[in-house]
């Protein structure tokens, strides 16, 4: 089998798949979390592991950062290892002064500065919305944790260090935070016809300049993290 980008043969992921941005992190879950964890990828040291949780099979695989490399890697997945679900765990910085530091934030759509929609010749602008299933059922386990996750839009930046300094108009508008990654997801999962969520953990603020420190990150990136394994098994019982 094999990829340009993923030396992983047939059938070597799970039909859902975790998706940290940082390939140590996608090691730390496997090691963590999986059974029986499976190194099947590490092309370019995009670490990719399978192995089950709760008996459930289950993958995780770094995407690398911003919307070229995951653009990259979720087609793959999506096309080329007939994956169904991709969930990706990631930080992201608040924008809205509702979302406190280690809110869990998942997000419904995606705004974008990026040009990866232009790819498909649409005429006209592509919102890039989460799958509802996916979202519905996250939601219902976060609850079921005690979580009650703030639900919409983030802002996908082609950009790290904005030069334009405008980033906090985003939240004028009701959007939660920014990240770098979401809106090619959700645009490959359309294209493919398959299924993507974003779960992100609030790391840092940008409107009070708040940041998580690392000490803390650990625990609230788990929960992040145990929130998207609950939810992988409940989609294997939905078929």
């Amino acid at each position: 089998m094999g990829t340009p980008h993923n030396e992983a043969a047939a059938g070597a992921f799970a039909k859902t798949v975790l998706m940290p941005g940082d390939p140590l992190r996608a090691k730390f879950i496997a090691e963590t979390f999986l059974e029986d964890a499976k190194l099947v990828n590490n092309v370019r040291g995009i670490q990719g592991y399978t192995g089950t949780y709760h008996g459930t099979p289950v993958s995780v695989m770094a995407s690398g950062m911003g919307v070229p490399s995951i653009g990259i890697y979720s087609h793959e997945l999506f096309h080329f290892y007939d994956v169904d679900n991709i969930i990706r765990v990631g930080t992201a910085g608040g924008i809205s002064p509702k979302l406190k530091l280690r809110d869990v934030v998942m997000a419904q759509g995606a705004c974008t500065n990026s040009n990866y929609a232009h790819q498909f010749g649409l005429p006209g602008t592509f919102a890039p919305i989460a799958d509802f299933t996916l979202l519905e059922t996250a939601v219902a386990v976060a609850r079921r944790m005690g979580v009650e996750p703030p639900v919409g839009n983030l802002f996908s930046s082609d950009v790290f260090y904005n030069k334009a300094g405008n980033t906090l108009d985003w939240g004028k508008m009701g959007v939660l935070a920014i990240e770098m990654e979401t809106a090619a997801l959700y645009c490959n999962a359309a294209e493919a016809g398959k299924r993507a969520l974003t779960i992100c953990t609030i790391s840092d603020s940008l409107v009070t300049g708040e940041e998580l420190p690392p000490a803390e990150r650990q625990t609230s990136f788990t929960q992040m993290m145990s929130i998207a394994l609950e939810t992988a098994v409940e989609m294997a019982k939905k078929g």
